[in-house]
């Protein structure tokens, strides 16, 4: 099976009936980040940070501390679908899990998922968390089939690090 470094493309995911269902996936880099961000502005339901998290230098930041752990998926040299994942060094976790409309339901999202997965396990963490807009049904949905599941007992709670920009408090 080809493509088992994080550095090379996953060439063996297509379809057997059709070669228009094949799709690369690579480690992201920051040099997709245009291509990206694109790609989550055309999807419903990301709940992008522009000003900071999802800025260049954010998700630059991000794949600094956390390498080999983002993903992207290529249709014909096109970004079709990403994945950001993060560890602590106790739990993984999954953001921006996105796949472009004219690309789903192909297996791009559930083969991003299961290689940023795979490689979270190969470094010992056994327990992943992912943030979904509540409105997100399609995302809910899909990541309930693969088995993750809600949690009630938690709030999500967030701040800001930096002094308040103006009236009104947490931004986010």
């Amino acid at each position: 099976m080809a493509g088992h470094g994080l550095d090379q493309p996953d060439l063996d995911r297509c379809d057997q009936v059709s070669a228009t269902m094949c799709f690369d996936i690579r480690e992201m880099t920051i040099d997709d980040y245009n291509e990206v961000l694109a790609l989550w502005e055309a999807c419903e339901g990301m709940g992008l940070h522009h000003e900071a998290e999802d800025s260049r230098d954010g998700i630059a930041r991000v794949l600094d501390h956390n390498t080999g752990l983002s993903f992207v998926a290529l249709d014909g040299g096109r970004i079709v679908g990403t994945i950001v994942g993060s560890q602590d060094g106790r739990r993984g976790y999954v953001r921006h899990l996105a796949v472009a409309p004219s690309h789903r339901r192909r297996g791009i999202g559930r083969a991003l998922a299961e290689r940023c997965t795979s490689v979270l396990r190969q470094a010992g963490i056994r327990r992943c968390n992912l943030h979904v807009m509540e409105t997100n049904h399609d995302a809910l949905a899909f990541w309930a089939k693969l088995g993750w599941t809600g949690r009630r007992d938690i709030i999500y709670m967030s701040g800001d690090t930096e002094p308040e920009a103006g009236p009104g408090g947490a931004s986010r």
